[in-house]
């Protein structure tokens, strides 16, 4: 740590604490996740490497860049880049009631689709989806943070996780203590999605107990009609309680409402793999054309 001045606790969970830090090789700003490993066994330190290791290789401009992580004193350290912006849970918190725009909502969710769109192609989970791990930075850019987290921890904390505050982003599925996947992520997605339409939580209880019923019913106060039916229809089918019926972010990404905004996020420096159906050129003003390549597998060619 001693390259690192702290600055303040900026979060605290069951993974441990959330620190804002100075470094004093280049005076930028930077986060560093501070998590005790002591009680871990061996089997479990070496997977917290390894999942610190797919997160080291998490490069994308939807997602909160790490730096480094090193081990002091029975912890983990994970560094990463500081957002400037806040988090969408507070931006949620700031509108005391007034909607957002829809087209600032399809913006930033668009930008968490392709954040998610890199984590699923790698066959990784996120875990740990909402509001208040979706990031913006000094200009506006959503940057998705903290998957991986939950994986470094080892099962009876990641349990405990579950229990600590209201887990309003849980699926049917996990309430049903079934297997987590990928359309899980999706479930949380839409989660987010309602959050930011009505700047409240799809699902709300009094006690854990009825909050599980109600996510297992799959039963919502409906979005108002303010927004279109594309993007009420998407929620709907966030929130199927099939995980085999929910959409995967590539066909969420194809929907023509989504497509259409995917252009004005993309940049020549970042090669993105899209969907077969999205077959297009991105015009990169003051820059030359990039290629979005449409063969599964490859990226884009400038």
């Amino acid at each position: 740590m001693e390259k690192y001045v702290r600055l303040q606790k900026i979060g605290e969970g069951s993974f441990g604490k959330a620190v804002l830090v100075k470094s004093t090789e280049d005076g930028r700003h930077y986060v560093i996740k501070e998590i005790n490993i002591s009680r871990m066994s061996d089997k479990e330190r070496q997977e917290s490497r390894r999942e610190v290791a797919v997160l080291a290789n998490m490069k994308h401009p939807n997602i909160v860049q790490y730096k480094e992580s090193f081990e002091e004193n029975g912890s983990l350290y994970i560094v990463m880049d500081y957002c400037e912006g806040g988090d969408l849970f507070k931006r949620i918190n700031a509108q005391k009631g007034a909607l957002f725009q829809e087209d600032q909502i399809l913006d930033w969710f668009v930008q968490i689709c392709l954040a998610l769109k890199h984590v699923h192609d790698r066959k990784i989970l996120h875990r740990d989806i909402k509001s208040q791990n979706i990031f913006l930075t000094k200009d506006g850019t959503v940057q998705l943070g903290d998957f991986g987290i939950a994986r470094v921890l080892n099962s009876t904390v990641e349990l405990a996780r579950t229990c600590i505050g209201t887990p309003y982003y849980l699926s049917p599925e996990i309430c049903e203590n079934k297997p987590y996947n990928n359309k899980s992520d999706i479930w949380a997605l839409g989660c987010v999605l309602y959050e930011l339409c009505t700047l409240k939580h799809a699902f709300e209880a009094g006690n854990m107990k009825n909050l599980v019923l109600k996510i297992i019913s799959g039963s919502f106060p409906p979005v108002s009609p303010h927004y279109s039916y594309d993007l009420r229809s998407l929620l709907s089918q966030l929130f199927k309680r099939n995980p085999r019926d929910r959409p995967s972010v590539n066909s969420i990404l194809e929907k023509g409402f989504i497509a259409k905004r995917i252009e004005k996020f993309l940049s020549p420096q970042v090669c993105v793999t899209l969907p077969l159906t999205l077959n297009c050129k991105v015009l990169v003003p003051k820059t030359r054309t990039v290629v979005i390549t449409t063969e599964p597998g490859l990226g884009c060619s400038p």
